[in-house]
């Protein structure tokens, strides 16, 4: 029996390997969070069901499965288009760097530095505070691993350390930026003024307004959590992976932001004397 000769594996065949690699990492890296990773897996399996079918000589089977697979490269053009856009305005990014995993950054001498989750919190919830002590409504998104600012709209760049001064500054109602939402993590201000797609979910409560019905909107598109101050209450609630719960505490902000975005429930209302449980029409 003839033995094949093993596949040539040199410098060049290395980096073709890495950089596929490096191609889906940054596709998973943009999808994951969204529902847009489910259509992937879900085209993922139909490939290996075909390639399976194929090696079987399953003609008929192959042959529709090819098809399928033929034209549904323009449908995950179409399907994926904001992931694409996004992939291609981080290749174009001459600060692509800075979105590259620690490893990387810390092997190119560009790691950024930042504060830690919990100042940034504090700077949230003190800035949060004085919001509701001046009865500013405000919508706070605090991105997990999906990017909201490829679903939100109209927003204007801030890049800003977090500071609960300019917290309060850009939900002024003399601000420009103040009736939109606010995105931050946990070292920057990225961005403000966006208008969020509104959920149009019927199990709301009447009584829920258009900046809590924008903070399930987001919620159910990405994988962020939500705050929101209510302009007319001064409650607090909190909104990720579609579900809002109201009377929040704003004296637990930091801990409950941790909480959710460890994917872990929210918890049980809870109601302070300053707080109001119920939904306002802001």
């Amino acid at each position: 029996m003839i033995e094949q000769p093993a596949l040539p594996l040199g410098v060049w065949q290395m980096l073709d390997i890495l950089a596929v690699a490096l191609i889906l990492y940054q596709l998973y890296r943009l999808t994951r969070g969204t529902a847009a990773i489910r259509i992937f897996s879900g085209v993922l399996a139909i490939y290996l069901v075909y390639q399976i079918v194929d090696a079987l000589q399953m003609r008929m089977l192959a042959e529709i499965l090819g098809q399928f697979i033929g034209v549904g490269v323009i449908a995950l053009l179409i399907v994926f288009q904001q992931e694409l856009r996004q992939f291609l305005l981080l290749i174009g990014n001459r600060q692509w760097v800075q979105h590259a995993p620690s490893w990387l950054q810390k092997w190119l001498g560009r790691e950024t530095q930042s504060t830690s989750a919990n100042a940034a919190w504090k700077e949230l919830q003190v800035g949060l505070e004085e919001c509701r002590r001046r009865k500013l409504g405000a919508l706070v998104i605090i991105p997990g691993d999906a990017d909201p600012g490829t679903i939100a709209n109209g927003w204007r760049k801030v890049d800003a350390h977090v500071s609960s001064a300019l917290i309060v500054a850009l939900f002024e109602k003399a601000s420009p930026l103040h009736d939109g939402a606010l995105c931050m993590d946990t070292g920057r201000i990225r961005w403000a003024g966006g208008i969020l797609p509104v959920s149009g979910r019927l199990d709301l409560p009447a009584q829920c307004g258009t900046r809590h019905r924008a903070a399930v909107g987001i919620s159910e598109q990405t994988d962020a959590v939500v705050v929101v101050i209510s302009e007319e209450t001064g409650g607090m609630s909190m909104a990720h992976q579609g579900k809002l719960e109201t009377g929040q505490s704003l004296n637990r902000l930091p801990l409950l932001i941790d909480t959710a975005l460890r994917s872990a429930p929210i918890g049980e209302p809870e109601v302070t004397p300053s707080e109001d449980a119920t939904f306002s029409a802001g």
